[in-house]
């Protein structure tokens, strides 16, 4: 199976085109005011519709889920509250125009698949039951001529971390924000052992799960993920402007390890601090860690945001951190 993008390169450095596909105020925003989900197994997703007419799929999908309000809209599509329709489960339909799929992956029969597709399909083959895996699962797609259709799992109650830290002052304590970091520094290691680079890990793409005492996490929106080998890197950025890694700035070039680890740091800095961050802001030195944390949890901090690529830790590196044990 080989990855197709736009404007693809011979060597292994990503050349698409850099969009603001997932700025800062658009974001995907949670329903926390109804039951939680069923946890009833799911149809299988790699059971394709592709093998239907674009007709049969839509009448399908139309058969199959009860589409409601619109949660959120960004750079590659919308998404919307909905429910199926055999047992009430709800579920987020997500939109994705064709002309914003700009990754695919030509399979062994020769059909092109979204990467985005491939990538939960994969993710699928590892995660537990419904609920269970920290990336939001993908239950059912349709493969439309203008669109892609993802039914996605929907956790309720939940809201981003975004949300999250408004509604709890603008800033998170350090124990909470320990809970969070520790169940985020897994999951993200969970998606490099299967090789996929989120690419715009944000406090908008996270979702708590506000049902219990302690909060979990759950990464959503793939729409910009890709498959990668160790040495691949990029030059062109994909994701969110604010949180590109200063590495691209002096050099056109990034990486997924450095560059998730980075990102980490932006969402442990904006959990903990009362204000957004924003890269060219702290290379000039205008953003600054608080003195107020602890001695390990700045010193985590400060690896993470490490201006130097090679000077950042590895995920493994990270998880052994005194500050998360």
């Amino acid at each position: 199976m080989s990855q197709d993008c736009v404007e693809s390169a011979s060597s292994s450095v990503d050349t698409v085109r850099e969009g603001d596909m997932s700025k800062r105020g658009i974001k995907r925003k949670a329903s926390a005011d109804v039951e939680g989900p069923s946890r009833k197994k799911s149809l299988d997703p790699r059971e394709s519709n592709q093998d239907l007419s674009v007709d049969a799929q839509r009448a399908r999908f139309n058969a199959k889920y009860k589409q409601l309000n619109q949660l959120g809209q960004g750079g590659c599509g919308s998404v919307f509250a909905g429910s199926r329709k055999s047992d009430g489960l709800q579920v987020a339909i997500k939109h994705i125009p064709k002309a914003k799929v700009l990754c695919t992956q030509t399979e062994a029969n020769g059909n092109q698949l979204s990467v985005e597709v491939a990538i939960m399909l994969k993710l699928a083959e590892t995660s537990g039951p419904l609920g269970t895996s920290a990336s939001i699962s993908l239950l059912d797609w349709y493969d439309l001529e203008q669109e892609l259709i993802l039914v996605l799992e929907r956790p309720i109650p939940a809201q981003d971390l975004y949300d999250y830290i408004e509604v709890n002052g603008g800033s998170l304590s350090e124990d909470e924000a320990k809970i969070i970091l520790k169940q985020l520094v897994d999951a993200v290691k969970e998606l490099e052992n299967n090789s996929i680079f989120h690419r715009d890990i944000k406090v908008e793409n996270i979702l708590i799960e506000t049902g219990s005492d302690v909060p979990h996490i759950r990464l959503i929106d793939f729409g910009l993920s890709c498959f990668v080998n160790r040495d691949s890197s990029y030059r062109v950025f994909y994701g969110t402007t604010d949180h590109i890694p200063p590495e691209w700035y002096s050099s056109s070039f990034y990486s997924a390890g450095p560059t998730t680890v980075w990102q980490l740091g932006v969402v442990l800095y904006e959990s903990l601090h009362k204000e957004m961050f924003e890269t060219k802001r702290f290379l000039r030195k205008k953003l600054k860690i608080s003195t107020e944390l602890s001695q390990n949890l700045c010193d985590f901090l400060r690896m993470c945001l490490s201006i130097a690529p090679e000077e950042r830790p590895t995920l493994e590196q990270l998880q052994l951190h005194p500050w998360l044990r």
